[in-house]
């Protein structure tokens, strides 16, 4: 065996010994709880809350990463409306996330979204026909 490779590996070890204790002193966004139900439903048992907690930063990260995704998906399509609005003289600058946001970013993931037909993405959905103004 070479000795840079077990030194190597002895660093990569103590690396991650000392990751997974520095995840006892901190606490996730989503809480221990959650994370248990949830792999406890998926059936998964385990009663190291470093697991469980290394489970919870993934999953933030996950979400966030989405998150990320799903507001560049939702500047593009809103920065391509006002594109075709050339008459609008004030540019509206709140942003609104809609499930087609969602569901493209979910999608490079591999997480394939599809919502009922009765899903409000327009706050007009549901409303009489007559007081829509459209």
């Amino acid at each position: 065996m070479n000795p840079q490779t077990s030194d190597g590996r002895h660093d990569d070890d103590a690396a991650l010994s000392e990751f997974l204790a520095s995840l006892m002193d901190y606490t996730p966004t989503i809480p221990d709880e959650l994370v248990e139900h949830y792999l406890a439903k998926s059936g998964f048992q385990c009663p190291d809350v470093r697991l469980i907690r290394l489970v919870a930063v993934a999953t933030q990260k996950f979400i966030s990463e989405v998150a990320t995704d799903a507001l560049q998906h939702c500047k593009a399509r809103q920065s391509s409306v006002v594109k075709d609005k050339r008459d609008k003289l004030q540019k509206d600058k709140r942003l609104v996330l809609t499930m087609e946001d969602l569901s493209r970013a979910l999608k490079e993931y591999g997480v394939n979204l599809k919502h009922q037909e009765y899903f409000a993405d327009n706050p007009s959905t549901g409303m009489d026909p007559a007081s829509r103004d459209e």
